[in-house]
């Protein structure tokens, strides 16, 4: 059967890593993304980069651009019909490549260059240093010709007002409800996450793009010290996402017919075959149970089966890996088994986690391994905010029978049951502990104590303490279930 000359596919990646101890002899951002595009053109087997309909940039934190792909475009001395920029989130990469494949079946691209990148290690180097880098700066008229992507207001109120912000600070209370889901002594889940987290470490290892190439093994994981403090009770710094890093990658995706016109040797050909894209209730405080993701499930599973195929039959899987609970959260809604290998990279930890952009990470490297295994299929979970926002993406060097299909199934997660959350005023009486972390300082000692309280009714209300004694109190024994109270201003008395 004759292959349709407008199905979407991935004709080169490319990814580069620059450790630049002098910030002043570091590449800028847009220059180090460009070298990245230039080795996806390589990958591809191209004399040069091409010109392209569209240069769509995951966005980044390193430096203000606006519209970087602009001057990506000048850098390299191509035209581009387009410049994107994406909304911020780490499903963006993933999304992106969904909805480029979209618009390259519908005939309004036919080549696109993917690609973004970080130089937080520059940056936070320069700052300590007092170094003034001489990177460009642009006027803030500089727009790009759309911003692609869903930009979610992820933080109830309740929670800004309760200083609930940061991931470091959510994750980890995931990871207790998760452990109390399982069932699971303290003991037995530190050790469980040890030797989840040395497995991403020894996959680190190997691969020649990742930023800690230092096998670890499960007690160096889970063991406090000069090294690797704890941050955020259970995890140690070493299973936090790791944004120390100057880090780019690109993909360069195209029709059929132009792959061919470009003379793309066939064997360099991968497939988006299926695609989805959603969210979890945007709020953490409105979801359920912080021990599950009903919106992994269902984009999973439609992403599969829009594919016509089953999780039983994917060979390479890629979860997004900020944070151990993360993982778990994919491979519990899949129906993935924590013993396989569910990291390509090694990880955000080990890898690298250059902030939106690991995924672009992730895809190029299940991109290079599908080639090499060749009639196997690949699974990428992407992720954004607090286990917010979806995407998933189908990969094959077989091509889709049926097109590129995609999904956007957000109304049916919408009505999904959610569960009301109180205000700090409402909120005071008996509750019981349904997920917590306790906040360590920069020495290790324990300083900030937040817990997810269900009250009788079954609201969820916030409980915060400030105080120290709470805080190493908390770091002792299992709290998920234990009987607390909330006062007129929210605080968690023990």
């Amino acid at each position: 059967m004759a292959l349709d000359p407008r199905t979407p596919v991935i004709v080169g990646v490319g990814q580069r890593l620059q450790r630049v101890d002098d910030p002043l002899a570091a590449l800028a951002p847009v220059p180090f993304i460009a070298e990245a595009i230039r080795a996806a053109s390589a990958d591809a087997g191209l004399a040069s980069v091409p010109d392209v309909d569209s240069i769509r940039v995951v966005s980044f934190l390193s430096w203000r651009y606006r519209d970087p792909a602009r001057f990506i475009a000048e850098e390299l001395g191509i035209t581009t019909r387009e410049t994107v920029a994406t909304t911020m989130g780490g499903n963006s990469t993933q999304s992106l490549i969904n909805a480029t494949a979209v618009e390259i079946q519908n005939g309004d691209v036919d080549v696109v260059i993917l690609c973004g990148g970080e130089t937080s290690r520059t940056r936070k180097r320069a700052r300590a240093a007092e170094i003034e880098l001489p990177w460009p700066v642009i006027p803030e008229d500089v727009k790009p010709s759309r911003v692609m992507g869903e930009d979610l207001v992820m933080n109830h109120e309740y929670e800004l007002s309760r200083r609930i912000v940061a991931p470091i600070q959510v994750y980890p209370m995931f990871e207790t409800a998760l452990r109390a889901a399982a069932g699971r002594s303290i003991d037995e889940h530190n050790s469980h996450l040890g030797r989840l987290w040395s497995g991403f470490s020894k996959v680190a290892a190997g691969n020649p793009y990742a930023w800690i190439r230092k096998e670890m093994t499960p007690d160096e994981i889970v063991s406090t010290g000069p090294r690797n403090r704890m941050i955020g009770l259970p995890y140690t710094k070493v299973m936090n996402s790791n944004n120390d890093v100057d880090q780019s990658a690109a993909i360069i995706m195209c029709s059929v017919a132009t792959a061919e016109r470009l003379g793309v040797s066939r064997d360099k050909w991968v497939f988006p075959v299926a695609g989805t894209d959603c969210h979890e209730h945007k709020y953490i405080s409105e979801r359920m149970t912080f021990a599950d993701t009903p919106a992994v499930k269902l984009g999973g599973r439609l992403a599969l089966e829009l594919a016509d195929t089953s999780i039983d039959e994917i060979d390479i899987v890629d979860l997004y890996s900020c944070f151990p609970s993360a993982v778990q959260f994919g491979a519990l809604s899949l129906g993935l088994g924590l013993d396989r290998q569910l990291t390509r990279t090694g990880g955000l930890s080990f890898a690298g986690g250059p902030w939106n952009n690991y995924v672009m990470h992730a895809v190029a490297t299940v991109v290079t391994e599908l080639r090499e295994r060749t009639n196997e299929k690949a699974l990428v979970w992407a992720n954004g905010g607090y286990a917010t926002k979806h995407a998933f993406g189908v990969y094959s060097t077989t091509p889709p029978t049926h097109g590129f299909r995609h999904a956007y199934p957000q109304a049916e997660v919408d009505a999904m049951p959610r569960r009301t959350v109180v205000d700090v005023g409402a909120s005071a009486g008996a509750a019981t502990v349904e997920a917590y972390t306790v906040m360590h300082d920069r020495d290790g000692n324990p300083e900030r104590s937040i817990a997810s309280c269900l009250r009788p009714d079954g609201t969820r209300a916030w409980g915060i303490s400030e105080e120290r004694d709470t805080a190493s109190g908390m770091c002792e024994g299992e709290w998920v279930g234990r009987a607390v109270r909330l006062d007129d201003a929210g605080t968690l008395l023990i």
